[in-house]
């Protein structure tokens, strides 16, 4: 049995805050940037005082033909795609493979959500800001890793992450590419991230459209 790490998403968010440097982020107008619906979660909480711009990066899984739970790729709203390609040495999955789904996950799911959380609106670039991509944990960090491609590829003046849970692996992954990663629990048995949390339910869909209606008054 895995210890439990947090009551709820917004537990997570306080104990995540007690590492984040927040007067610097009030005052240099940093940028959250939520990777996933729990993310935005989590995100939204940290931002409850600060006010400060906030967004979902929309991304979506590439998985392997037979095995729906096996992630082999993954592309972002931007059409970015970072791919773990030991994976697809192992199953020996050609890249037009990924390609192709990414185009297809890209039209089927992606402007799908674009159309109904952001009315659709593109993403706002991120070039020239301090940017903190937020989750809520991270089995592979491959989400994480390309929301930090779209970060870079949009020409980001800084990439943070901040992450309430995440395997050792993962942050030592991060570690070298961003400027800082904050993470409260590393963990070097990592099973799944739901175990970490004593309430993990699903985000209602409403509760993701709340949060982004607010990104524009700031």
């Amino acid at each position: 049995m895995q210890q439990v790490k947090f009551k709820n998403r917004s537990d997570a968010a306080i104990q995540l805050k007690e590492l984040l440097p927040l007067d610097r982020m009030k005052s240099e107008s940093w940028s959250l940037i939520a990777v996933s619906s729990g993310g935005l979660m989590v995100a939204d909480a940290i931002n409850a005082r600060l006010k400060l711009p906030i967004d979902f990066l929309f991304s979506a899984s590439i998985t392997a033909p037979q095995n729906p739970e096996c992630e082999l790729a993954r592309v972002s709203e931007t059409e970015e795609i970072v791919i773990h390609q030991a994976l697809l040495d192992v199953f020996d999955i050609q890249v037009d493979y990924i390609y192709g789904e990414a185009t297809r996950k890209h039209e089927e799911k992606i402007l799908s959500a674009i159309y109904q959380y952001r009315k659709g609106e593109h993403f706002q670039s991120m070039k020239g800001k301090n940017i903190l991509l937020i989750d809520e944990g991270s089995e592979t960090g491959l989400k994480l890793m390309c929301a930090i491609k779209t970060a870079f590829s949009q020409k980001a003046k800084a990439v943070y992450v901040a992450v309430p849970v995440m395997p050792s692996s993962v942050v030592e992954a991060l570690d070298p590419i961003v400027d800082a990663v904050f993470c409260v629990h590393e963990l070097d048995d990592y099973v799944d991230t739901k175990y970490y949390y004593q309430e993990f339910g699903a985000v209602e869909e409403e509760m993701i459209e709340t949060i982004l209606e607010k990104r524009n008054e700031v």
